[in-house]
């Protein structure tokens, strides 16, 4: 590490400066529309940069969101823009980066942290665990029906998104709470997730919006692109969605009966579902869906009494942790966690533990999408006390797999 290279807190007048280092190291270039999109979620007071003889060589950021999780929704600090300049790596700044997260978090009472990984082992050195993972869809349109008609319930309508925000806001607001891995929205997020600068989207048309209402009112909706494609056997063109947000089953099917039939398209493509996406179980071919797994959410518990406070759990619980914590010793020690679908709480203990982890394990596991069973089979975590690794695998649990639906 060299004493030359500063972390401090930049100021609202930075983020030029800020956004260049940041898409730099991302092998992107920036570009005046992307900054202003960008831009609206800037919060100067809870970033980082590294300088170097005044100049920017390291970004750090969090968005200050809520994240839905089992049975709650949890203060959690969205950690994002963390980009190093390739002249100012193997300098201990991303290092450095982490371990001011950690202390800002706790002081803003943020029970745990979450992300989306560029690379997956720079963060799990750091006790970030695999929480959520997705399917992305790549699917061959012409090949698959539905193995039920979908119900002519309710009607469709298109419009620009910014037309329809408002009842977009709505059906979202009703939904993420209930989906663990989902991030609350204020006026920003929203105002950022209908940008639509051209280098956003990569040859296809700009983003449109469909929505469904049904008996009650607006019930759904989509945000979508559309790509142009023709071969010498004719159209071929691509429909890639953005966001499926449906409060009725009703909605859903009728939106995805819809997304699945644009005229002059033959494939559709979708890299936000969950691994119990129910897509899967409506169509006669799930093959031709192309579904791949992959990583979504990583989370890291920077407060442990408080996380394991906050989140329920599927069933009553009475077990004693034994976690370590090289980073945030304050997470280390043995807690009981005495937990039910109604309350939980987490306390330091002195008596014999009946399980063994490191807090990388908690982490993945915390959204109830990743068991126990599977990380102790991964020699994450240890049972000490036979019993105990199956009911806390139970109450851990959740009836929903957790995945998130946008990159933050």
């Amino acid at each position: 590490m060299s004493d030359d290279i500063s972390i401090e807190v930049p100021a609202h007048d930075d983020w030029d400066a800020f956004f260049r280092a940041n898409t730099a190291a991302f092998n992107a270039d920036g570009d005046e529309d992307t900054s202003a999109a960008e831009r609206v979620l800037f919060e100067p007071e809870r970033c980082l940069v590294a300088r170097r003889d005044g100049e920017i060589v390291g970004t750090a950021g969090i968005s200050t969101r809520e994240l839905s999780v089992p049975g709650a929704v949890v203060p959690a600090a969205h950690v994002t823009l963390i980009a190093v300049a390739p002249t100012a790596r193997r300098r201990g700044v991303l290092t450095r980066f982490i371990h001011q997260q950690f202390a800002d978090i706790r002081a803003a009472g943020e029970p745990i942290a979450a992300l989306w990984a560029s690379e997956g082992r720079i963060y799990q050195r750091f006790g970030y665990g695999l929480a959520a993972r997705k399917l992305s869809l790549t699917i061959e349109t012409r090949e698959i029906g539905f193995t039920r008609p979908i119900p002519a319930e309710g009607r469709l309508r298109e419009g620009p998104p910014a037309d329809l925000r408002e009842m977009m806001i709505k059906v979202y607001d009703e939904v993420y709470a209930h989906r663990p891995g989902w991030s609350q929205r204020a006026a920003r997020h929203w105002d950022h997730r209908l940008a639509d600068p051209e280098a956003w989207r990569r040859g296809s048309s700009g983003r449109r919006a469909v929505v469904h209402e049904g008996e009650h009112g607006v019930d759904g909706y989509a945000l979508w692109r559309v790509t142009s494609n023709w071969t010498d056997a004719g159209p071929a063109g691509e429909v890639r969605v953005m966001e499926h947000v449906a409060t009725t089953p009703a909605a859903y099917a009728a939106l995805w009966q819809f997304l699945l039939t644009v005229d002059l398209t033959r494939t559709a493509t979708h890299w936000f579902c969950s691994v119990d996406e129910p897509l899967l179980f409506m169509v006669d071919e799930p093959r031709r869906l192309g579904p791949r797994l992959g990583d979504a959410l990583w989370v890291r518990i920077v407060d442990l009494p408080a996380a394991m406070a906050a989140r329920r759990y599927l069933a009553e619980v009475d077990v004693v942790l034994e976690v370590t914590d090289d980073l945030v010793p304050a997470n280390a020690g043995r807690w009981r966690l005495t937990a039910s679908p109604d309350s939980a709480k987490c306390v330091s203990t002195v008596d014999l533990p009946d399980l063994a982890c490191d807090i990388r394990a908690l982490g993945a596991a915390y959204l109830g999408g990743t068991p126990l069973t599977s990380l102790a089979d991964g020699g994450l975590l240890r049972e000490l006390r036979p019993g105990s690794l199956a009911a806390a695998t139970v109450a851990m649990g959740w009836h929903r797999s957790p995945t998130s639906i946008e990159v933050f």
